[in-house]
């Protein structure tokens, strides 16, 4: 039976590796307030549950994976924030059972790898853009530029739609990489005549909330 300075102790360890969790995803990155919450408060609340399920990882694990789907119930998580998700469950979990210097030591080796990742562009085409996009409700936007995208794009990838003005506008987001000579205003020119001049922006490839975007 834990004390109740031991309890505190665990919960304050768990909120400190948390926040060290917090912080590094967010380097190079902007996550929203909730999502970097959810990382700092993650650890301390799996840790609780271990706790009181006295030290059954198999019990503990089947509990606190509830707590991962909260963040994903009405939004999509991209790949890498379940990973930081699944980070900061597992040191929760670590610390739960007790192993403090294997949890600060876990978490530093992943928040370093994950920060060196970031820094390196690992995984990420160097030409890798987005494509924000607005066509008419009458268009069907997952063909309308297909034949746009096969001539100027090595490689693109649909990533958000919204509607917009009373559901007349879809606004797209792409992922894209332009093949090598390929003129970046050519291929907006081209964008601009199917989707009758409505906007198109190209900028900078980020991991932000594409709906804050469009």
């Amino acid at each position: 039976m834990l004390s109740t300075f031991e309890f505190t102790e665990y919960i304050i360890i768990s909120l400190g590796l948390g926040v060290i969790i917090a912080l590094s995803y967010g380097v190079k990155d902007k996550p929203s307030r909730s999502f970097a919450a959810t990382l700092t408060l993650l650890p301390a609340l799996v840790a609780v549950v271990i706790m009181m399920v006295n030290g059954s990882v198999g019990a503990g694990v089947a509990v606190a994976g509830t707590f991962s789907l909260v963040r994903f119930r009405s939004a999509p998580g991209t790949a890498k924030e379940i990973a930081a998700v699944f980070l900061s469950m597992a040191t929760g979990i670590i610390c739960g059972m007790g192993y403090f210097l294997y949890a600060a030591l876990f978490t530093a080796i992943i928040c370093a790898a994950m920060i060196i990742l970031k820094i390196t562009g690992f995984g990420r085409s160097s030409n890798e853009k987005d494509l924000l996009v607005s066509i008419p409700e009458s268009l069907n936007y997952e063909e309308v530029f297909e034949d746009i995208f096969n001539t100027y794009t090595t490689d693109r990838k649909l990533i958000y739609v919204k509607t917009s003005d009373m559901g007349s506008i879809f606004r797209l987001k792409y992922k894209f990489s332009l093949k090598p000579g390929a003129g970046e205003k050519e291929f907006i020119d081209k964008l601009r005549v199917r989707n009758g001049n409505l906007p198109v922006t190209i900028c900078e490839a980020s991991t932000q909330d594409p709906s804050a975007q469009l």
